[in-house]
């Protein structure tokens, strides 16, 4: 793997993060311009809902054959082939619109977003100093997040019909060429093969890796699920929709400081804290006090602690592996991350069917009472 200059660290991990950051905006635009576009066609929701799990099918399987594909081409390369891909594939969707072409033009975007997040953040933890790992995961994190916060923004301002806002989201990934042809040389390589497959990397450092499917499962099911909970509680529809934006404003303010604690303690015992908060803090949502500021609260410490799982996660990982096998964790952890992001939804559905207005409580702290037990675990088995 390159050996990158400490003078030059930050600017080769600014050039990641700018990257990725660039792909998490036209994602957080694309996905709701495609959503309304086939509203606008007349299909039903289940439709629309199989059509857009393509993407997350696309990336399980894409996701593991990235370190080969890495070792082969480069990093440079792969990264650059898929943010064309991505890019040409969002002209595409304006030219080529029907259900099944969108259907197969979203797997081929899930294929290449995989790449891109599994390329991206592999270079970002190699590049990072050790001792501040965690805070450059944290700014990071917060970066991405701020991105997909801005997507609805400028989808807002290009509108949801005709060609531009296609145009404007495939602008938006092709620009990612541009911080990864100024890094250069100083790409990391991927110069030999990982020790093990992907799969078996999953298995390896599940205090990471299911830390990942946790908080993909929890993030999704609550942007798909929340508003309608926050309706059934008896807010109006604006509010319940404003409160989804405390969860998420959580998790663009909280990354910082938490990736910052995570250079001064073990990691694990951290995880461990933040999943049972998380628990703590998603059985409360039904008990605590009432009214919108108090629930906002609750929803923002949520969104911070839950989002922080990632965000230590992807440290841990750092920390303990290099080159190859960094490469193929690193894979491991955005597979099960995508894994989680199909299975969230309809599992908190399923409990708010069963159970009411206490099903996406009960079904959120479960996820994270179980998580919290398995790094409690790992922890009873060695050493840090």
């Amino acid at each position: 793997m390159t050996e990158i200059a400490p003078s030059q660290q930050p600017r080769v991990i600014a050039a990641a993060i700018l990257l990725v950051t660039l792909v998490g905006v036209s994602l957080a635009l694309s996905n709701p311009l495609l959503s309304l576009e086939m509203e606008r066609w007349g299909l039903s929701s289940t439709i629309a809902g199989l059509t857009a799990s393509a993407a997350g099918l696309g990336t399980v399987l894409a996701v593991p054959l990235v370190p080969r594909t890495a070792r082969r081409l480069g990093v440079p390369l792969t990264l650059g082939l898929s943010l064309v891909a991505a890019s040409g594939g969002m002209i595409l969707f304006w030219l080529w619109q029907d259900v099944w072409a969108w259907t197969a033009l979203r797997f081929l975007l899930g294929c290449a977003i995989g790449v891109v997040f599994t390329l991206s953040e592999f270079w970002i933890n190699a590049a990072a100093d050790p001792a501040r790992r965690g805070t450059i995961m944290g700014i990071y994190a917060t970066a991405l997040y701020a991105g997909f916060a801005s997507g609805p923004l400028l989808l807002a301002l290009s509108g949801t019909t005709g060609f531009i806002p296609y145009a404007l989201t495939a602008m938006l990934i092709a620009l990612g060429l541009i911080p990864l042809l100024l890094a250069g040389k100083n790409t990391p390589r991927v110069d030999q093969p990982a020790s093990h497959s992907v799969l078996r990397f999953v298995v390896a450092v599940p205090t990471a890796t299911f830390g990942a499917l946790i908080f993909g499962a929890a993030e999704t099911g609550i942007i798909v699920q929340l508003p309608v909970h926050n309706v059934r509680l008896g807010y109006p529809e604006k509010a319940a929709a404003l409160l989804l934006s405390a969860f998420t404003l959580g998790n663009v303010l909280m990354q910082m400081p938490l990736g910052w604690l995570s250079d001064r303690m073990d990691r694990r015992v951290l995880l461990f804290i933040l999943a049972t908060c998380s628990a703590l803090l998603a059985l409360a949502l039904p008990l605590g006090p009432p009214g919108f500021w108090s629930f906002s609260f609750l929803l923002f410490l949520l969104g911070g602690a839950s989002g922080a799982i990632y965000t230590v996660g992807l440290a841990h990982l750092g920390a303990r592996f290099s080159g190859a096998d960094l490469a193929a964790a690193n894979a491991a952890f955005v597979l099960l991350y995508s894994v989680g992001l199909m299975i969230g939804p309809p599992v908190i559905g399923l409990g708010m069917d069963h159970l009411g207005r206490l099903g996406l409580p009960v079904a959120m702290t479960a996820m994270f009472g179980l998580y919290a037990l398995l790094v409690l675990a790992r922890m009873r088995r060695g050493p840090r």
